[in-house]
């Protein structure tokens, strides 16, 4: 069984769009979709520099668009014949799209709206988020809410990223949770995915209620708690209620595991995902898309691996 997934804030780098526009219809696809969100998506992965695709209501509707646009490379979604999608953080909105929840537009107006919420949130309080390396995950829980910090993220292969202030943080720093090697600063612009990100969860709601949510086609995995969600209706409430919310994409990795899964293909900016895919699904074969030279390698894993 081959799943499908998309990354979240912090996967993306300056310029990284620029080979996918050169794909036949890339570059009017993505101008009819600049159009549809009020934002210049091309220029924005082509031109712009690493602080300007670091604020959050850029990078999220680029990422969506970035996802969108490599996995149509590979063929029709239906065609391709995923066993299930899923994905981290913003990603579960690029994993709508795959699934048929959303059309793409819808998507991309859902996220543009996300993103600006998000970022209107973050501009409160002043805060952040930090990639844990090494360490027990239960002792570094521990650690992160005896500091004041939420753990935001709980990756799984030993992975967690904690949010809160950057005063919080720097406290984090300076005091690491036994067995943790290094404290990595994320390109992400607020503490995501915590209390903090509270007052655009109301708005996100209403930008949702203009929706109309179809049913998943294949296996939607919730980074909630790592559940198949079977109704668009739940998707959406699911995306909604996420901002503020922790990402356990450990639990959707074991749910992988239970669904058979024998390669994972991660759209661009691929890396993330697959990185800790390698580390915590062991004999998953496992791609990531970067550029568009890799899509020959990714039709290849489908072609194996898709229906099996």
């Amino acid at each position: 069984m081959l799943v499908l997934v998309a990354p979240g804030q912090g996967a993306q780098t300056p310029g990284f769009l620029t080979p996918w526009l050169e794909l036949p219809g890339a570059a009017d696809r993505v101008a009819a979709w600049s159009d549809a969100v009020g934002l210049d998506l091309a220029r924005c992965g082509t031109e712009a520099d690493a602080d300007a695709i670091r604020d959050t209501a850029v990078a999220q509707p680029l990422l969506v668009a970035a996802g969108i646009l490599s996995a149509a490379a590979l063929g029709d979604i239906a065609g391709i014949g995923p066993g299930a999608v899923a994905g981290h953080s913003v990603g579960e909105i690029t994993a709508a799209a795959f699934a048929g929840v959303l059309d793409d537009t819808a998507a991309l107006r859902l996220v543009r709206k996300r993103g600006l919420a998000m970022a209107d949130a973050a501009a409160i309080t002043e805060t952040g988020m930090s990639a844990l390396l090494g360490g027990d995950p239960e002792t570094s829980v521990a650690h992160l809410e005896r500091l004041g910090l939420t753990p935001a993220n709980i990756n799984g292969a030993g992975q967690i990223v904690a949010a809160g202030t950057l005063e919080q943080l720097a406290a984090l720093n300076e005091d690491k949770p036994e067995g943790v090697r290094k404290v990595v600063p994320l390109k992400v612009a607020g503490a995501f995915h915590t209390s903090h990100m509270a007052p655009a969860v109301e708005t996100l709601a209403k930008a949702a209620e203009e929706l109309a949510p179809a049913d998943p086609k294949v296996t939607y995995v919730s980074n909630r708690d790592g559940r198949a969600v079977a109704t668009g209706t739940e998707v959406l409430e699911r995306l909604v209620g996420q901002v503020a919310n922790p990402v356990r994409w450990d639990l959707c990795m074991e749910t992988f595991k239970e669904l058979g899964v024998t390669a994972l293909v991660e759209v661009c900016p691929g890396g993330t995902l697959t990185g800790l895919a390698k580390r915590a699904l062991p004999g998953v074969q496992t791609l990531a898309l970067k550029t568009p030279d890799d899509l020959d390698a990714a039709r290849a894993l489908i072609s194996e691996h898709a229906g099996a």
